[in-house]
């Protein structure tokens, strides 16, 4: 099944991704504020997944509105929108997909029962056309991995973190769909610890070869050569910078310098290259993920916290960036920027 679903009844249907790997819990959303806590507690989670939970949030807010004409409808959406908005600054998905609802609200020639329906067939296609370009970044992907190659990865950008198939592991299973023999190195990612819970489940689950390391053992496994090439999702990528999980970029630089290739997966909805880098909102989350695991208090009473969400890895240290329409190399993204610029 897909990671979320609207059901016809007029709720959304997702993982609990803070239960798994040791319980598999659906949550039923009715409102935009429950999509929002979600996001908020990391329930859900995954830059893709982000997006279409987002538009799916405007769904619930025009399919339950109460509004009798269609400013009141778009007074609400705009209401539910600004919410979603405060959930996560640093992933662009959800940004892309709120601003995709509203404008296609903003122009929709219709009355407010006919524009919510519209609403709802929005959600439901930017869910669809997730899917489909976790297929063909996949199978783009694909191309670049050789068999008995062994791919180090970072987080969690599998289907949990979109709404099926997967970016960084979606090329993985596209490779062993094709006959490849793959095998997974997974870095644990604290301080929420994605990739030990929702990467090794996902590549359990799938029968697919997978390994386990604390995040410090990056280095020793590129220097003892345990590593053919590095795929990690973004959750945006700007003119000059990928952004992904916080220890993305010592993962990039380790990479480099062991002349192994460091791919980037994730589809043009992540790509927000009309910005820098340095006009992105790092995401700090609070110090209580850093000074427990689970309910178990691993540090001293009054120790300050510092708990960025993401990092910043600069184009210089990626191989390449895989999305929908093909593989980009950087001078492929610097002219996509130009384009952009231009619009």
């Amino acid at each position: 099944m897909r990671t979320i679903e609207w059901r016809e009844d007029g709720t959304v249907i997702t993982v609990n991704q803070l239960k798994l790997p040791n319980e598999t819990e659906f949550l039923e959303l009715r409102t935009c504020d429950d999509v929002a806590e979600a996001i908020k507690t990391m329930k859900i989670r995954g830059a893709p997944l982000l997006g279409a939970a987002a538009a799916y949030a405007l769904a619930l807010t025009a399919h339950h509105s109460k509004g009798k004409d269609k400013a009141a409808l778009i007074r609400e959406l705009e209401v539910a929108a600004e919410k979603l908005r405060k959930t996560r600054p640093t992933g662009v998905n959800l940004f892309w997909a709120v601003n995709r609802i509203l404008g296609k609200a903003y122009t929709f020639n219709g009355d407010a029962r006919e524009t919510a329906a519209m609403i709802v067939e929005e959600a439901k296609k930017i869910a669809d056309e997730d899917a489909a370009a976790n297929r063909a970044i996949g199978r783009h992907g694909a191309s670049l991995l050789e068999d008995g190659d062994t791919i180090l990865t970072h987080c969690n950008a599998g289907a949990l973190a979109t709404v099926e198939y997967g970016t960084a592991l979606g090329v993985v299973r596209a490779a062993v769909e094709q006959g490849k023999k793959i095998s997974v190195i997974a870095t644990e990612t604290r301080p929420k610890l994605q990739g030990a819970r929702l990467t090794t489940y996902e590549l359990k689950r799938d029968g697919i070869p997978v390994k386990l390391i604390s995040d410090t053992m990056v280095g020793y496994v590129m220097y003892k050569r345990m590593v053919n090439k590095v795929i990690v999702g973004a959750d945006r990528i700007v003119q000059d910078a990928v952004i992904n999980k916080i220890g993305t970029y010592q993962i990039a630089v380790l990479a480099k310098e062991h002349d192994i290739p460091f791919y980037v997966a994730a589809p043009k909805s992540t790509f927000d290259l009309t910005h820098t880098s340095a006009e992105v909102t790092i995401e700090e989350r609070g110090p209580e993920e850093v000074l427990y695991i689970g309910i178990e208090r691993i540090a001293p009473e009054g120790v300050a916290v510092l708990n960025p969400a993401f990092d910043i890895t600069p184009l210089k240290y990626v191989t390449a960036i895989i999305c929908e329409e093909g593989i980009l190399y950087r001078e492929d993204l610097s002219s996509l920027s130009r384009t952009a610029e231009k619009k």
